[in-house]
């Protein structure tokens, strides 16, 4: 046997379902997804998606991918919504039956319960003049010639295309409604994406507290105390609550190469006095440019308002909360 091929064959046999699955899908069906999404809209219903067995695998994908994208939207399985979860489905909400035969007794048994509207019904089905197709009101033509398994029988195929509907239902959802990667981000606080959208500085900064500071007329020796006793990295040099600059250890080295006797010598001698700074808005993942670039990396930098100096943020903790150089100089 031709392994090779036999691997191949299964990604060609999919790949040739979807492209007549796409030119089987109309305008008219488009228009009524259109329709459908701006109704739960307005009303704040929700998506429901129903399957069994393999088809429920594909349908509970199918429910994250639009709560994604921000429509409330969740999995409901037949059988325990005959047993009380038909508490969650209300006349605001659509539903997406999945079923490769049209024919799932468990959905048909369900389907007489379901608070919703016909034209709100989609019916995601291998044959569209079966039972479940007919109590629809949109109907999307999932059939496929043959599964990819061997024997023709296991889901392979099918779910490919129901799962690839899915994603297309989603797409369009998310052209209707006007999704911005913004919009996206505020579903996704804790993905990389969120974080590069929304996640602040003033999150991972640290806090003036727990950063070491004196004044400009102070000596480097206590400065180089302050930065012992509280090791971030460098030494805000402040009037009051103003910064006036900073000092890092770069500093401290080039100041003793200067002179042995640096250790008695004022901070404002040897600090930086116009550093690179962040207001507290600034989103982390423009920090993380500012910071990291080909020319000059910058591995630490105050955080002010104004003038007034409220912490410091590191590259260090930039990185500790899954950003990367890569992402910054791409």
């Amino acid at each position: 046997m031709d392994h090779k091929n036999l691997f191949t064959q299964v990604l060609i046999t999919e790949a040739e379902a979807l492209k007549r699955t796409a030119s089987r899908f109309e305008a008219k069906e488009a228009e009524k997804l259109v329709t459908l999404f701006e109704i739960l809209a307005h009303t704040g219903g929700s998506l429901i998606i129903s399957g069994v067995g393999k088809s429920g695998l594909i349908s509970q994908k199918i429910a994250s991918t639009f709560s994604s994208l921000g429509l409330p939207s969740f999995f409901l399985h037949p059988t325990e919504a005959m047993h009380g979860d038909l508490g969650r489905v209300t006349k605001f909400d659509a539903i997406v039956l999945i079923s490769k035969s049209g024919t799932t007794e468990e959905l048909l048994a369900m389907l007489p319960y379901v608070s919703v509207p016909k034209e709100r019904v989609i019916a995601l089905v291998g044959n569209t003049n079966s039972p479940i197709a007919q109590k629809s009101g949109i109907v999307l033509d999932a059939s496929v010639e043959k599964e990819a398994c061997i024997n023709d029988l296991a889901p392979t195929t099918s779910t490919t295309v129901a799962l690839a509907l899915g994603d297309a239902m989603a797409v369009l959802y998310e052209n209707v409604l006007g999704v911005s990667k913004e919009k996206f981000a505020v579903n996704h606080p804790a993905g990389l994406l969120g974080k590069s959208l929304s996640l602040t500085v003033e999150r991972l900064m640290i806090s003036k507290n727990d950063c070491p500071s004196v004044d400009e007329n102070s000596t480097l020796q206590e400065a180089i105390l302050a930065m012992t006793q509280k090791p971030v990295g460098m030494c805000a040099v402040v009037d009051g609550k103003k910064l006036k600059g900073i000092l890092v250890e770069g500093d401290i080295r080039r100041a003793f190469a200067k002179s042995k006797d640096a250790i008695n010598s004022l901070v404002k001698d040897h600090m930086t006095a116009k550093p690179l700074s962040f207001a507290p808005n600034i989103l982390a993942f423009e920090a993380l440019k500012a910071m990291e670039t080909p020319q000059k990396q910058v591995s630490v930098v105050p955080i002010i308002l104004g003038e007034e100096f409220l912490g410091v943020l590191r590259l260090h903790d930039l990185f500790k909360a899954g950003f990367s150089s890569s992402l910054a100089i791409s």
